[in-house]
């Protein structure tokens, strides 16, 4: 899907964004310049995480970092080229919305059905004990 996503940005001409930048640009532009922090706990993301996501989309041009509310503190801020966009990203959100509506009404089982199914089977057991029971069996990871 988020292939498919890409492919739509490069269609409407939107060089050199990943879909997994939209939520974080469109909450900035929703609530403006906002520290790391701010703008993890809007996302439901760690602060570490958020912070390396931050880097990249700074590299890439999409945000900058702004004087915060005193001498020490920084705020993520949308650049130029965000803002310039930021109105078909929004319909492209609400577009992607709609699409995935629309494929759950084509198949038995709704795809927000199998996010929460997986989210239950991993706390029960992390991705990271199946990888590692599985490569124990494997003589190759030796």
């Amino acid at each position: 899907m988020d292939a498919d996503i890409a492919r739509v940005y490069a269609d409407g001409h939107i060089d050199g964004l990943k879909p997994s930048y939209v939520m974080e640009l469109l909450r900035l532009h929703a609530r403006g310049p906002l520290t790391i922090t701010e703008l993890a706990e809007s996302v439901g993301r760690t602060h570490s995480a958020l912070s390396q996501k931050v880097a990249a989309m700074r590299t890439a041009g999409w945000v900058e970092t702004v004087a915060g509310d005193d001498a020490r503190s920084k705020k993520v801020a949308l650049t130029g080229k965000a803002r310039a966009v930021v109105g078909r990203l929004a319909a492209e959100w609400r577009a992607t919305e709609a699409a995935l509506a629309d494929l759950e009404a084509e198949i038995p089982y709704p795809l927000s059905r199998v996010v929460t199914d997986i989210e239950r089977a991993l706390e029960r057991r992390s991705f990271h004990d199946r990888i590692a029971e599985k490569l124990a069996q494997d003589p190759a990871w030796g």
